[in-house]
């Protein structure tokens, strides 16, 4: 496919574009977004220590109420608007923990709250939630497959 040719014009603004363009601070953002990110799943796993501690979990089965209240926790702080201002911050270190998926499930729910609690908030709770559930389970279906296929009938 050819390439449309630019006139004068498109050539001069695309310098002076490209001359008042705001340059991203990579190295800064990563780091920030390590921090966060580090820093979240530190939490995360004081309160799998707290569960451990004060409940007599194991440290397989306190996976479960740890994942619950960090979720809870990154909704709550997302009703407050903190989250917000911490995804602005750090970028894909709050988002990629499994607090952001909590943030994403609230972030819709009170988006949508002034049409009503079932046109509004229950029908479009899950919309960028919905697809991260449908691939997660579709992953873990064919993940337990595969081992399934391999122990089974490999002997792995």
């Amino acid at each position: 496919m050819a390439k449309k040719k630019k006139t004068a014009e498109q050539k001069e603004y695309a310098k002076i574009e490209q001359k008042h363009e705001l340059k991203r601070p990579v190295l800064r953002n990563c780091i920030v977004a390590f921090l966060v990110g580090g820093t979240i799943c530190m939490i995360g796993q004081a309160v799998t220590y707290f569960y451990i501690y004060f409940f007599n979990f194991t440290e397989q089965t306190a996976s479960n109420p740890t994942v619950a209240t960090m979720i809870f926790f990154s909704m709550l702080l997302t009703g407050f608007g903190i989250y917000d201002h911490l995804g602005q911050f750090s970028g894909a270190g709050s988002a990629v923990p499994v607090t952001g998926f909590g943030n994403s499930v609230i972030s819709a729910a009170i988006e949508h709250r002034t049409e009503g609690f079932v046109l509004g908030v229950g029908a479009n709770m899950f919309k960028l939630a919905g697809t991260v559930i449908l691939f997660g389970v579709f992953s873990a279906f064919v993940v337990a497959l595969i081992k399934t296929i391999l122990v089974q009938w490999v002997g792995i």
